[in-house]
């Protein structure tokens, strides 16, 4: 192990607004190099424990243009499985920031481009035990740091409904391959809303679960208290068949705090009597945002409840519209110090460390730091200016009004069961061209989660149902219900999908239009 020289300790303790001479210094840095690094060289000689890797793979290739024709596949393999199980027969695809040991992992970005894990995420052990057939990655945004479809540094992933517009981000390959029919199921992740949005924009059915129901072990962070992972799907038995199988404590994820999976398929009867619906006034009318046939289609989705045995009213929740601004500051300034400062893990926090993917990952910033997306740098600009100019209070602050903020929810629950609202209050938007200036980069990749990213900060259960489509787009209805009842949600979407005969969850037809200026690479 390289020891201390007097730069580095000198960097250090300007760092820490202390002064020492170099008499001073030079003394401590021999008690450090005769005595404090002993335990760093005697772990360093351990060997740390990894996860099982229970099935084999081949180690597969990343598909040329004529097999991803909407640039969603990042890798396809193939993975032995169990004979049989609730999964079997099921095309599922990962999203490119879960690992799958022996395959490549880019998490959108090239500061990891090569990287190979390990380890198998919890979740890719639990659907090869259940019988699915893990297909291969599906493209992600660039550290899952936009909310829209084009800052892969593997180009940008094209919306099967109309090949112009962005397919939503940051899951955004995963969206595309459930919504064309290339892929059964999807696992995607979500820190700000991050399934449901492009699950809105592809018109697909995407679950967050409740905040700990699935481990997030074996997948990139971001940050603990706003990391999330779920189920995709273009029909609601298959989400509640995916989330069955990932469900559950697995000894290894502190974000786990005792909720137990359920036998969610049970829960679909088709009908939803009995249940209380509240229309969330505040998700609708954004200024300068909400779209009137997405207000619309929304509204006229959530009243047809009562067709299905539901009660449908109205409820005014105020803070909802605080909810993005504090969710922005946890992510902010969370990503910050956990991703960028941290090398992807940070510290304080218990479970599985996945130290080869710390190192590849600070090497990677170390060496090709100028080719993160414009969506990161700035990310890391105004996360670590506040840290630095106001020590964190605002991280702080916002994570203690994340309390009040669940609160108002968990309020407004005594009264409903679910509660609806627009997933994303606008439909699609095109895909920038490469003459797009910094401005209009930032903005497409940011503003989509202003009704989604609150419930990463809260916790609760909120999916996306796609309900209409307008111009051609899909619009989502988003259902929020209470802290670990998932089935609640999910027998309100499969009474609105068995209602509708499930017309809003098709594949989509791949439109042959020009890409443009759109690069997909080879």
């Amino acid at each position: 192990m390289k020891k201390p020289d007097l730069e580095s300790l000198r960097k250090i303790i300007a760092m820490y607004h202390m002064t020492m001479d170099d008499t001073e210094l030079k003394a401590y840095q021999k008690i450090m190099n005769e005595s404090l690094f002993d335990s760093y060289e005697h772990v360093d000689r351990m060997t740390e424990p990894e996860l099982p890797v229970k099935y084999k793979r081949v180690p597969g290739y990343r598909p040329p243009k004529k097999e991803n024709p909407l640039n969603a596949w990042y890798w396809k393999t193939e993975v032995e499985h169990a004979e049989s199980g609730k999964l079997s027969g099921k095309k599922i695809v990962l999203k490119d920031n879960v690992s799958l040991a022996g395959v490549p992992m880019m998490n959108g970005t090239k500061i990891l481009e090569g990287f190979v894990p390990q380890i198998d995420a919890t979740v890719v052990t639990r659907i090869l035990d259940e019988g699915g057939e893990i297909q291969g990655k599906a493209v992600c945004e660039s550290l899952c740091c936009s909310c829209s479809s084009f800052t892969s540094d593997t180009g940008p992933v094209l919306n099967p409904h109309n090949t112009l517009y962005s397919a939503g981000g940051s899951s955004s390959g995963s969206a595309a391959l459930v919504s064309s029919g290339e892929a059964d199921m999807a696992i995607g992740c979500d820190q700000t809303g991050s399934i449901r949005m492009p699950s809105a924009w592809c018109g697909i059915v995407g679950l967050k679960p409740s905040w700990g129901l699935v481990p997030y072990t074996g997948i990139f962070p971001i940050d603990v208290t706003l990391d999330h992972v779920g189920p995709m799907a273009r029909t609601v038995e298959n989400v509640a068949l995916l989330l069955e199988a990932i469900a559950g404590p697995d000894g290894l994820d502190p974000r786990q705090y005792g909720l137990q999976p359920k036998t969610y398929s049970k829960y679909l009867t088709g009908d939803a009597a009995g249940l209380r619906m509240g229309i969330v006034e505040e998700g609708f009318g954004w200024k300068n945002l909400s779209e009137q046939d997405v207000d619309r289609t929304v509204r006229a989705a959530a009243d047809s409840f009562t067709n299905c045995g539901a009660s449908v009213e109205t409820v005014s929740i105020p803070m909802h519209r605080d909810g993005i601004h504090i969710a922005n500051i946890i992510n902010t300034e969370g990503t910050t110090v956990q991703m960028f400062r941290g090398n992807g893990l940070g510290t304080s926090w218990k479970g599985y460390h996945q130290t080869q993917l710390l190192d590849a990952f600070a090497d990677g910033m170390a060496a090709r730091a100028n080719d993160l997306s414009a969506a990161a740098k700035i990310t890391i600009m105004t996360g670590q200016y506040m840290q630095h100019a106001y020590r964190g209070r605002y991280y702080a602050k916002a994570q203690n009004l994340a309390r009040l903020l669940r609160a108002a929810y968990d309020h407004a629950f005594r009264s409903f069961d679910v509660l609806i609202m627009p997933t994303v209050p606008y439909k699609a938007t095109k895909l920038p061209d490469d003459e797009a200036d910094l401005r209009k980069i930032i903005a497409l990749s940011f503003g989509v989660d202003t009704n989604t990213g609150v419930f990463d900060v809260t916790g609760h259960p909120a999916m996306n149902v796609p309900c209409g489509s307008a111009n051609g787009l899909p619009i989502g209805m988003m259902l929020i219900g209470r802290y670990g009842e998932e089935e609640i949600l999910l027998r309100a979407a499969h009474a609105f999908e068995t209602m509708t005969h499930g017309m809003f969850a098709r594949p989509a037809e791949l439109k042959k239009q020009t890409l443009g200026s759109y690069p997909t690479n080879d």
